[in-house]
């Protein structure tokens, strides 16, 4: 069993306003991430990886250069998933590595990192596995500066629409396959 909260705090100082912000977001999308896994029991999520992944999968973002939310780093902000993964392969957790990588936006693929000259590795960061897609699904509710209301799907599918209609249909269609339409 692992202790994410734990792991954050070898890259956040405790009580810090980053580590608070950082701690509310990732329990508002792990919260989110396991009642959407509730509704579809058929596609037997894995919970007990929900719950520690979407914790997790916004490790990197201090490495970032977002001092909106607080992050003083020097990377764009799309690289954070990426900083991520590196950081929990480090940690031995692979799998949650790649929840980091693959939850940013509706998922990147090496097209959308080609067109828009994306400064990340030339390959899809997509989710692939259930539990990625529910945690990527529930991370497009909320967001980091906003005090933590829920977006309405309108917003999140107007907002990932700016990145391509292929993205806000892959929000959609991960609506309908959670039942929430």
């Amino acid at each position: 069993m692992i202790d994410p909260e734990a792991i954050l705090f070898r890259y956040y100082d405790k009580g810090s306003p980053l580590a608070e912000m950082l701690l509310r977001h990732s329990r508002q999308v792990r919260d989110k991430a396991l009642a959407t896994a509730r509704r579809v029991p058929h596609l037997h999520p894995d919970t007990g990886f929900i719950a520690a992944a979407a914790m997790l999968h916004d490790i990197g973002i201090y490495q970032t250069a977002a001092p909106r939310i607080g992050c003083r780093g020097t990377l764009p902000y799309v690289a954070h998933g990426v900083v991520g993964r590196q950081l929990l392969e480090q940690c031995g957790l692979p799998a949650h590595g790649l929840v980091c990588e693959r939850h940013v936006g509706a998922g990147i693929t090496r097209l959308d990192i080609d067109n828009q000259g994306l400064p990340l590795p030339h390959r899809d960061m997509c989710p692939v596995s259930i539990e990625e897609t529910i945690i990527c699904y529930a991370d497009k509710f909320f967001s980091k500066s906003n005090g933590g209301t829920a977006h309405p799907v309108e917003a999140i599918v107007s907002e990932l629409a700016r990145y391509g209609p292929d993205k806000a249909e892959r929000f959609m269609t991960w609506h309908r396959l959670f039942g929430e339409v």
